[in-house]
């Protein structure tokens, strides 16, 4: 006889045992019935998943025996005529047939007789009718009777009547009969109310209940123990969603993708979608789209967000903006917002900004940020800054970053320190590196080193490098570098440039290879140093091409001393343009050697203006030279 426990104030027939008659003689046909489960729907105090489990494990193999043996029909026959006598025995268990058919008043007089002579069962089963017809008092009082005279079900019934009502200390005493008693939907109800109260035993009690087949239990005890035994948890998420617990399902997928193991992964989700879970058709949508299936991927946001995933809907949006089709990318936008998922508004916003809709921007970031949604305080924040409302700004950057914004953590940095408050901005700083912002980390290295605390500027700005920071990386080099003891003098008759390179020219190299100008010129500086100038030739040239009037100016030196002063006169020139006093000498002495003494006098004065101090004397005594030449 099968029933579905997890929804159930339960109706006990089914299990019966060959008893002895009162007169002594064995019963014919008609057995007492003892207590036994059936169901009917339950009133819950708290909203859990609909929910069933295998409770055929409540019978024993006799009770298996006698119920598959013979149909309900059959059943009914053979008990009628006893039942009619007024065996009690045979009234109990025609009345709980009857009560599970749906005819109430047919078996309300089988469970009352029954009943007047002691049957608890039938006892049991009168509080489910009454129950059912609308009188809760009066069930809660036959289900007390059944209750005191040992059964567990009328106990558990009772404990929820009593829950439901809010009489909690009366529902955990009779909840705690039923557990106690080995019934598990007692088990359940108890740890359900402990866990509700926030008081201990609810793992116990919720264990109890899932190794009886509980599946709503089974999944509850998952959570109870994710954090702390994730390998058990994982053990009852699937006994759960093997049981077809939808949301089960959905977690044992997620724990597999976070693991990996995206094939088994998918398998729970596409079971847990197919029963009706929408998050598990959205996250299956996410797999799908990861291994290029976008189709069918879509296939699946689209069920999700008919069935009110605002998840999937911006999924759906996202997608279609990125076609190109905003009008679609909009409606699903509005569909997630009206799901109750605020990246809808966050993501209209995004969409209204890429098209220069401001004010329509920040109407979408302002509803967004309103509910809570830091990133969408942040970008207001940020929007409110551009049109120069800085006061408007700071409020939102301070409500993103009390929420968890890295990003807007370092915007108030930013804010701050473009006010001089350096102390608030590094506090802000500050935040916002220790959640790993890379830029953050770099300003609170760059304050640290301006206030001598080297050492603690060397832990950011490796963290800030670690990030791929090319002026992190360039600074950290800089500070190793000055941090270094002085090198050791080369020993008469060994080679120049022998020596390992230093941590400090590997972060150099490091900012280099990212595009950092003066860590380029200063690796060519090294390898000319050390010999290496095809090497030295190669960082300048980098360099130089990207803007660098120093890159500029040592490859213009470098080609000089290779004797081709034509295309050092080039990079000179470039250089001193660009304001480099050093070069504009140069090429006012290359002009002096070569006679244009009007072009050297050019570039001598530009040289003085340029500085520094000392270039400027040389120029000047240069142009007098080239004065008085001129006039001789």
């Amino acid at each position: 006889m099968g029933f579905m426990g997890d929804r159930s104030t339960l109706l006990e027939t089914g299990r019966f045992v060959r008893a002895e008659a009162e007169s002594g003689t064995q019963a014919d046909g008609a057995a007492q019935a003892v207590d036994a489960r059936n169901a009917m729907t339950p009133h819950t105090a708290r909203s859990a998943a609909p929910s069933t489990a295998p409770d055929d494990d409540f019978f024993d193999d006799e009770a298996f025996t006698l119920t598959d043996s013979a149909s309900d029909a059959e059943l009914e026959a053979r008990h009628r005529v006893a039942a009619d006598k007024g065996d009690p025995g045979a009234m109990s268990v025609l009345g709980a047939l009857l009560l599970r058919r749906g005819d109430l008043t047919g078996a309300e007089p089988y469970l009352r007789g029954a009943t007047a002579e002691g049957d608890r069962a039938a006892a049991n089963n009168l509080g489910v009718l009454l129950h059912q017809r609308g009188y809760p008092d009066e069930a809660a009082g036959w289900w007390r009777v059944a209750a005191v005279a040992g059964s567990a079900p009328a106990a558990h019934a009772l404990g929820r009547h009593y829950r439901e009502r809010g009489d909690e200390p009366a529902a955990e005493y009779w909840m705690r009969q039923a557990a106690e008693s080995g019934h598990a939907l007692g088990a359940y109800g108890l740890a359900d109310l402990l866990e509700h109260r926030g008081d201990k035993g609810v793992e116990r009690w919720f264990r109890a209940a899932a190794e009886q087949g509980h599946r709503e239990a089974a999944y509850r005890l998952a959570r109870h123990l994710r954090k702390g035994d994730p390998v058990e948890a994982e053990q009852w998420y699937r006994q759960a969603a093997a049981r077809g617990h939808r949301r089960a399902g959905l977690h044992l997928g997620a724990l597999l993708e976070a693991r990996g193991e995206l094939k088994e992964a998918g398998r729970w989700y596409l079971t847990s979608a197919k029963q009706g879970e929408p998050r598990a058709a959205c996250a299956l949508g996410f797999l799908l789209r990861d291994a290029g299936d976008e189709e069918n991927a879509a296939t699946w946001w689209l069920r999700a967000a008919q069935d009110g995933d605002g998840n999937a809907a911006n999924a759906l949006g996202a997608l279609h903006a990125a076609r190109g089709e905003t009008q679609t990318a909009e409606k699903w936008y509005r569909a997630a917002m009206d799901a109750g998922d605020q990246n809808g508004a966050y993501n209209l916003a995004l969409l209204c900004v890429a098209q220069d809709r401001t004010a329509q921007a920040e109407q979408w970031y302002r509803r967004a940020a309103y509910a809570g949604h830091r990133e969408a305080a942040n970008a207001l924040a940020i929007l409110l800054l551009q049109v120069g409302d800085a006061a408007g700004a700071e409020p939102w950057f301070s409500k993103a970053a009390e929420a968890g914004s890295v990003d807007a953590a370092f915007n108030l940095g930013i804010l701050f320190a473009s006010r001089d408050e350096d102390r608030t901005a590094l506090k802000w700083y500050e935040r916002a590196a220790s959640a790993g912002h890379t830029d953050a980390a770099l300003q609170v290295g760059i304050a640290l080193v301006r206030d001598g605390e080297e050492r603690a500027a060397e832990r950011h700005l490796r963290c800030a490098a670690g990030g791929g920071s090319a002026e992190a990386a360039f600074r950290l080099a800089s500070l190793l570098e000055s941090l270094a003891p002085p090198p050791e003098p080369v020993a008469l008759g060994e080679p120049v440039g022998g020596a390992a390179r230093t941590e400090s020219e590997e972060w150099y190299e490091r900012a280099a290879e990212l595009g950092h100008r003066r860590a380029q010129v200063r690796v060519g500086m090294l390898a000319a140093a050390r010999g290496e100038l095809a090497l030295a030739a190669r960082w300048y040239r980098e360099a130089a091409e990207a803007g660098s009037r120093n890159g500029a100016f040592n490859l213009g030196l470098l080609l000089a001393r290779e004797g081709n002063e034509p295309e050092a006169a080039l990079w000179w020139t470039r250089a001193a343009v660009a304001g480099h006093g050093r070069a504009a000498l140069r090429l006012g002495l290359l002009a002096a050697r070569q006679g244009d003494l009007a072009e050297g006098q050019k570039w001598c004065v530009r040289a003085m203006e340029l500085g520094p101090a000392e270039v400027s004397e040389r120029a000047g005594r240069l142009r007098e030279a080239l004065a008085e030449e001129l006039s001789a």
